[in-house]
């Protein structure tokens, strides 16, 4: 068997690696057109296109297992993967054919996200088609060891040797560099090898050991993928509710803005006069209280787990409702009674509303909203 003269084939015998690659690339022109960057993509652009992350994989959307592997965060990102798997697809694809090929990649792809999602639990957002690559050349490695007599020895030296080298070699890089998903890498790589043993050609004679070894691996990795799957722990907090919190947590700030100019309006007429005291009292009851009242039951209606992003930012607004909402009371009962000391005192509880809610139960850091 020559490898050489499979490396430098007709392209036309790699139709997958090409589609592959172009798919990677289709996804990243589309990506950087909405919204994400040449170098480097934000997490929520990511997650919007289906990158990995626990909290809303395990809250049912299991098929950012698959779409995570056409994303990519950046074009060194893109171009270090896309170049891989241009260098050793095309070779792959040619030793196990097409359909056996795909095979290859999606599992071995499909499996590194499993693995990654384990390790990383609920705290990064992962992309990226590397544990598919490595488990091409995982593949590979396979083929190679088991087909070493039929290979010329220094050609068999020379490719085992260099991909066993661009394997060790990432997996180190990975483990000296944050930020690379060294789960995903190791996941996809014996994914690979299993799956290329598994799926290893028919050889043209006939060899009961290697169709045993074939049937061994095959049961090996489905085995292995029901134990990543029933290892996976529940989520720290659901997805949906995250995105249902911060979507709360908007409308109210839009309410909040409106209710304030609300406020400010009443405050403005009791000064030029045009209203009595009474009547200041009864519009801030209908206008300002009870919004904020209302406001306090829709916010405490969200049910959000404590390791959810939105839980402090939560607990802030609902703590500043319930003052904003006492104040509010409080001024409106100083301005039927004439009590100027408890009309000045509510005002200052309202100013002050916004910095006390954010003590001392609202230390953790809140996400953008």
């Amino acid at each position: 068997m020559s490898l050489d003269a499979l490396m430098h084939g007709d392209i036309a015998g790699t139709p997958a690696t090409v589609v592959l690659i172009l798919l990677n690339l289709g996804v990243f022109v589309a990506m950087l057109m909405h919204g994400a960057g040449l170098w480097h993509s934000p997490n929520d652009v990511q997650l919007a296109w289906g990158a990995g992350f626990g909290p809303a994989t395990k809250d049912g959307q299991w098929w950012r297992l698959g779409t995570a592997l056409f994303l990519h965060f950046g074009l060194l990102h893109l171009s270090l993967n896309m170049w891989a798997l241009w260098d050793g697809g095309r070779l792959v694809e040619r030793l196990y054919g097409t359909a056996r090929f795909v095979t290859l990649y999606f599992a071995s792809g499909l499996s590194g996200n499993l693995v990654s999602l384990l390790a990383q639990g609920d705290h990064a957002v992962s992309g990226g088609a590397s544990g598919a690559v490595f488990g091409v050349y995982g593949a590979l490695l396979a083929c190679l060891w088991i087909e070493r007599q039929r290979v010329h020895p220094v050609e068999f030296r020379w490719l085992f040797g260099a991909a066993a080298i661009f394997a060790v070699a990432n997996v180190i890089f990975g483990l000296l560099v944050q930020g690379i998903d060294n789960a995903a890498h190791l996941g996809g790589l014996f994914s690979g090898m299993v799956a290329g043993v598994a799926l290893l050609p028919a050889s043209p004679h006939p060899d009961e050991r290697r169709r045993s070894a074939s049937r061994i691996a095959a049961a090996v990795y489905a085995l292995a993928v029901i134990a990543l799957v029933v290892a996976i722990p529940p989520p720290s907090y659901r997805w949906r509710e995250e995105l249902q919190a911060r979507e709360e947590i908007r409308r109210f700030l839009d309410d909040d803005r409106r209710i304030a100019e609300r406020w400010q309006k009443i405050l403005d007429e009791g000064k030029q006069g045009n209203a009595t005291f009474d009547e200041l009292a009864g519009q801030i009851d209908t206008d300002v209280t009870r919004e904020y009242r209302e406001s306090f039951e829709q916010l405490s209606a969200l049910h959000l787990a404590p390791a959810a992003p939105s839980t402090p930012a939560l607990d802030a607004l609902k703590k500043y409702t319930q003052l904003r909402s006492a104040a509010s009371q409080s001024l409106a009962e100083a301005l039927r009674q004439k009590d100027p000391a408890r009309i000045r005192a509510a005002l200052e509880m309202a100013h002050r509303a916004p910095e006390t809610a954010r003590e001392p139960s609202s230390t953790r850091a809140a996400p953008a909203h």
